[in-house]
């Protein structure tokens, strides 16, 4: 796969979501039939190993078996791919980039060292290294909400100039007055944002999503960004939509306590798209399964325009 420049790094972008059974084994036919799927969804690229990828949970082994069957199908099918390299612990996350760099994917995405937060300096310093480890294969910083150190855009900007293998990042998005911020910034770089909003954040100068739409429904999430290209008031409502199914649906989970990984196998299972279920790896806990059903018949009621016969 040939390195992805910042203007490749754009639309929308499906997560590969562990099937699993017991306390945790990977039902490894079922990761590929998932994989196959999004292969023929349309969607912009695909992914492995962000928060929904559950790639904190993952031995080494499994780690590089997940990439090997990422690469060998992305490659086949000619669709962009970038693994995520991520982990808590910085050796085994230099580690994960110097093996996602011998396949040779699009991009390799990484987060900060988690376990303490990280002052200026150290950002620039780790994202340097990673950078090096790396080699020609550009990065992008995976730096979420619940990241333990948030990259605002004068620091953005700080990285970029000294790591110019960064190509994007992914962030929660902001108001207008952020927006404006990392466009001062960053001009160059791709911003993602959250699947749910993409269509004000295409509209504020975001350039795509790793998307949690995409894992509810990946053919529904391009009709959905294609709609964004053609009819932006059509898919601002579509996203006002989306606002009132995740508030009867997911809110109530979240209140529970349940991670973002629990919610977009939820998500996943509520599209029904591929035979995924509601597992996490112990001991996370799931989704209760009987949640399904009611989500599933409210999606396709307040949101027909994702499920395109």
């Amino acid at each position: 796969m040939k390195p992805l420049a910042a203007d490749e790094v754009t639309g929308v972008w499906g997560t590969l979501l562990l099937p699993l059974k017991g306390r945790g084994d990977i039902i490894w036919d079922r990761l590929t039939d998932q994989l196959d799927v999004l292969l023929t969804s349309g969607i912009d690229g695909i992914y492995a190993h962000g928060t929904a990828g559950e790639f904190h949970t993952l031995d080494e082994a499994e780690f590089d078996r997940v990439n090997a069957v990422l690469a060998q199908r992305c490659e086949a099918a000619g669709l962009p791919y970038q693994i995520g390299a991520s982990h808590p612990a910085t050796p085994t996350m230099l580690d994960r980039i110097r093996s996602a760099a011998a396949l040779r994917p699009g991009a390799i995405q990484v987060i900060l060292p988690d376990w303490v937060p990280l002052s200026d300096d150290e950002v620039v310093r780790f994202l340097v290294g990673a950078a090096e480890t790396a080699g020609d294969v550009p990065l992008v910083l995976y730096n979420p909400p619940h990241a333990k150190t948030q990259v605002p855009p004068p620091l953005l900007k700080r990285v970029a100039a000294q790591v110019p293998q960064l190509v994007g990042v992914k962030m929660a998005g902001g108001d207008d007055a952020w927006y404006a911020a990392m466009a001062d910034a960053v001009p160059h770089l791709s911003i993602f944002v959250p699947g749910h909003l993409l269509a004000s954040g295409l509209a504020r100068g975001a350039h795509g999503s790793y998307s949690n739409i995409a894992a509810m429904t990946p053919r529904g999430a391009v009709a959905w960004y294609r709609l964004m290209m053609t009819d932006p008031a059509a898919a601002a409502d579509v996203e006002r939509r989306i606002g009132e199914f995740f508030v009867r649906h997911l809110a109530p989970l979240q209140t529970r306590g349940l991670s973002n990984p629990a919610l977009d196998k939820f998500l996943a299972t509520v599209g029904g798209w591929a035979d995924i279920g509601v597992t996490l790896r112990w001991p996370a806990s799931s989704a209760p399964a009987d949640a399904v059903a009611p989500a599933r018949a409210d999606a396709h009621r307040l949101l027909p325009d994702l499920f395109p016969v």
